[in-house]
């Protein structure tokens, strides 16, 4: 098991996640293949691990892949960090709807109990706040407790809770209420996303149309509020499948105002049923992370793809004449010729 990389020298690190191969900070796999590498994080080349110490590591990391919180994928290379710091790299058809539901069911169900708990407290503080008001000071006692909790609702309806900054620089913001009044329609013949809402600028407070970039600023700082209340685990996985029936995330945004029956005058966010509410936040997290690492996604593919050029040729050198065909698929046709019956 070597220690340093094939081409530039330097120390490759070292991870204690894998256990069959402690070696590298950053882990390239391909479970179909039986393909391993060791990323430089030096030079950036793939180092091919030899054959012997692949399978069990392949494994560990397909494993370990599966339980990560995945970052974001393309069609042929998927990116996740572990906890511990190793990165994974995941060559082959992504794995998103496995991984969204797992990683937003957690997420939403956390938000969901925090609600629960968090107007059960309030509650409990209400019927608390009356009854010691009633019992030191009567009714005036009671109606003082009740015009405590109508200022904080007031309070909370009005206070900033979704801050944004638009193309142009300025930065605006919205309150519950004008969350309240979100409304998604398309416009222009390209039925281009834009997002009609009450925001504030400094002192001026006016309704505007927010398009493209703006739109989906918008829409990312809005709806974690909105979805406050999260969602069961059936909510997350119907939001999945909403998300899956368009083919990527980007794409379930695009199509979701031009959809029946919402193409003809748009809708309010808040009378969205709450899987496809909760399938817009998903999109548009997932949409935010893919361009975050889209420059680093794309690196990866190319060097996958010279990668396993020289992975196929070196493996393919190790194993006996007709093996390739085998394991692609001709195994049936080999094994008639071996044992010379139809």
């Amino acid at each position: 098991m070597y220690q340093t990389c094939m081409f530039c020298t330097r120390p490759l690190g070292a991870n204690e996640v894998v256990e069959a191969f402690p070696v590298g900070r950053r882990l390239a796999f391909d479970a179909a293949r039986g393909r391993l590498w060791v990323v430089c994080r030096k030079c950036e080349r793939w180092n091919l691990t030899p054959l012997e110490e692949r399978w069990e590591a392949v494994e560990m990391c397909e494993k370990l892949f599966r339980e990560t919180r995945i970052r974001t994928s393309t069609e042929h290379i998927g990116l996740a960090r572990h906890a511990e710091g190793l990165e994974l790299v995941r060559i082959g058809k992504p794995l998103r709807p496995e991984f969204a539901a797992w990683r937003y069911g957690d997420q939403f169900g956390r938000r969901r109990r925090r609600s629960v708990v968090r107007w059960s407290a309030a509650g409990v503080a209400l019927a608390g706040g009356v009854a010691v008001g009633g019992a030191v000071g009567g009714l005036a006692g009671v109606l003082l407790g009740l015009n405590s909790v109508n200022y904080a609702t007031v309070f909370n309806s009005f206070r900033p809770i979704a801050v944004f900054r638009t193309r142009d620089g300025r930065t605006m913001w919205m309150n519950r209420n004008a969350l309240a009044g979100l409304r998604l329609t398309a416009v222009g013949e390209g039925r281009e996303l834009c997002v009609d809402a009450v925001a504030r600028h400094v002192l001026v407070k006016r309704r505007e149309q927010f398009l493209g970039e703006d739109a989906l600023r918008v829409l990312s700082v809005a709806l974690p509020p909105i979805n406050a209340l999260g969602g069961s685990r059936g909510a997350v996985q119907s939001a999945v499948a909403e998300i899956e029936s368009s083919g990527r995330p980007h794409r379930f945004v695009s199509e979701l105002v031009v959809r029946r029956p919402y193409a003809d005058h748009g809708v309010d966010v808040r009378w969205l049923p709450k899987p496809t509410r909760l399938a817009l936040e998903m999109a548009l997290h997932e949409e935010q992370e893919r361009r975050a690492l889209e420059g680093e996604l794309w690196r990866l593919e190319q060097a996958w793809r010279e990668a396993e050029e020289i992975a196929a040729i070196s493996d393919n050198l190790l194993l006996p004449r007709g093996a390739a065909e085998f394991v692609d698929g001709g195994g049936e046709e080999q094994r008639t010729d071996i044992d010379g019956t139809a």
